[in-house]
């Protein structure tokens, strides 16, 4: 079982984000990651909140060991072209540790705030299944080429219908959240779009997301019998590590 950390850029400041991913990365953790938002998702809706993936480039030139990247992407906040490049960029900084992660977006707050066009959620995954084919092609002709040649892509969502199938045609890990019954059934729809458009389930590694209070050994042992491969903990400042830690010891 692998075993990362999401750093939430909310009620925080830069100096205590840079000391949290450095000491994850020094604790052995195999994933970092942040959120794609612009404003807190909880607490105080006014509290200090940094920006996705400047944060991300800082924390690939500044830890060593750890995939890093953005649990999840909001597609339609970037043109794919330039989200493929950036990612590109920020790969090479890691030396080739950069996972793309992507999702179809939600939060209503930021569309309005900066000026996108929020839709409906039908809207949105049709933007993201006309968008990765476009990144992909892009990937393929940057240069240079991602560090280890094929950069891995993350979708993440529960949609059953559309994100699922998008997941089996595209990425190579999936992320949900939810309790282990629920992500059980999620990873068993997987499977069947995976028989349905011709691809090995093994070659998608199975992510989930998880808060402090789900850290216990019996739903870390649940987690694993449904076929979570990769557990993340969900982590808000000042960044006590004692539940990360547990989890490192039961990996």
């Amino acid at each position: 079982m692998k075993i990362g950390v999401q750093l939430w850029p909310q009620a925080t400041n830069i100096k205590d984000m840079r000391a949290a991913w450095r000491k994850a990365d020094a604790m052995g953790v195999d994933s970092i990651w942040t959120w794609d938002h612009f404003y807190p998702l909880s607490g105080d809706p006014e509290a200090t909140h940094f920006e996705c993936y400047s944060l991300l480039a800082a924390m690939a030139a500044d830890t060593c060991h750890a995939q890093i990247g953005a649990l999840v992407s909001c597609f339609t906040y970037r043109n794919p072209q330039l989200l493929a490049d950036m990612a590109r960029t920020i790969d090479h900084i890691s030396d080739g540790r950069f996972v793309l992660g992507i999702g179809s977006g939600w939060f209503e707050r930021d569309y309005k705030e900066y000026g996108y066009h929020f839709g409906t959620a039908i809207e949105r995954l049709k933007l993201l299944e006309a968008g990765l084919p476009v990144i992909q092609e892009r990937l393929a002709k940057l240069n240079p080429q991602p560090v280890r040649g094929k950069m891995p892509i993350m979708i993440g969502g529960g949609g059953e219908k559309v994100t699922l199938r998008l997941v089996a045609q595209y990425a190579d890990q999936y992320n949900y959240f939810g309790p282990p019954e629920s992500y059980g059934k999620k990873i068993q729809i997987l499977d069947e779009w995976c028989a349905k458009v011709g691809r090995n389930p093994r070659e998608i590694e199975r992510t989930v997301a998880i808060y402090p209070k789900e850290v216990t050994p019996e739903i870390f042992e649940q987690y694993k019998q449904v076929g979570a491969e990769h557990v993340i903990l969900t982590c808000g400042g000042p960044f006590d590590f004692g539940d990360l830690e547990k989890l490192l010891s039961w990996k």
